[in-house]
């Protein structure tokens, strides 16, 4: 498995795209609400009662809202890049709070950190999710390593992220060597990651889901909207020409069916058990005892 070249993701870009996107996120982000809840059904297939739960890419905080209904004793923390997400989660949360009775729980943190580099202790989380957020970083492994590093023994790290084949037909549409999406990482890349890492047990899996629009325009919009336009440091930094506009218009018109324009989402799911180590730091081997057995 390739590492990512250093400082892939231009990690300012990503802040002002989620900042310009803030205000409206939540109007636009149709798609994000929707593998959240996808995620969620996957919950009532998983035994576990944290007491402390990481949304890690907490962006407005619609998870955190489904997570503190589906464990209400737990405490809940919320993470994200961008400082304008979490006002606005924030806000939001406040006034949640104040209609919903069931809400008015201690307030939810919101740090606002790198996922490489969370300001939290060791072993403190007993689930960690994160829905959407990882092709968003430079480097997957290490926002992986940080995770174990939180996570509980028996801890459970929950997550989607997109897959390669997203957004095949804007690329395919745009012939000019420019980079125009963001860079989708395969999901056996991660589930190797997983492994790197020291978890245990990694289960991956995709589906396909297919959004529509009227237009280029209309599409563009949505991503701009949900602050999910490119921040690639290869990206395109000035407007493309009128003619390249115009052939990726009509290439994109030809993959039309019944009058709207495909957009392929390969959305990939995983899930992995953070095991007890196999070795003590120094490197000796942990040999554990079962008190219940006896040799015959």
């Amino acid at each position: 498995m390739k590492a990512p070249p250093a400082q892939f993701v231009d990690q300012r870009q990503v802040r002002r795209s989620f900042a310009r996107a803030a205000p409206t996120y939540d109007e636009v982000a149709v798609l994000q609400r929707e593998v959240g809840r996808r995620m969620l059904a996957r919950l009532d297939y998983v035994r576990i009662e944290p007491q402390r739960v990481l949304d890690l890419g907490c962006g407005t905080g619609a998870s955190l809202t489904a997570l503190h209904e589906r464990y209400p004793r737990a405490l809940l923390v919320g993470a994200d890049l961008s400082e304008a997400m979490l006002r606005t989660s924030k806000a939001q949360r406040s006034r949640l709070r104040w209609l919903l009775p069931f809400l008015r729980a201690p307030e939810t943190p919101l740090l606002a950190a790198d996922a490489a580099f969370l300001p939290l202790p060791p072993k403190s989380i007993g689930l960690l999710w994160s829905n959407l957020m990882l092709h968003w970083l430079d480097d997957p492994l290490a926002a992986f390593r940080e995770a174990h590093r939180l996570l509980d023994i028996g801890g459970l790290l929950m997550f989607s992220t997109f897959g390669p084949d997203t957004l095949k037909e804007l690329r395919a549409s745009f012939n000019d060597g420019q980079v125009h999406t963001q860079r989708f990482t395969d999901m056996h890349d991660y589930g190797d990651m997983l492994l790197d890492c020291g978890f245990s047990d990694p289960v991956m899996d995709a589906e396909v889901l297919t959004m529509t629009y009227a237009n280029l325009d209309a599409l563009l919009a949505d991503l701009r909207g949900s602050g999910s336009t490119c921040a690639m440091r290869a990206r395109r930094r000035s407007l493309a020409g009128r003619a390249s506009w115009t052939a990726a218009r009509a290439a994109y018109a030809r993959l039309a069916r019944d009058g709207r324009l495909p957009a392929t989402v390969e959305v990939v799911y995983g899930h992995a058990w953070k095991a007890p180590p196999r070795k003590t730091p120094d490197g000796h081997a942990i040999v554990r005892f079962d008190p219940q057995q006896r040799t015959r």
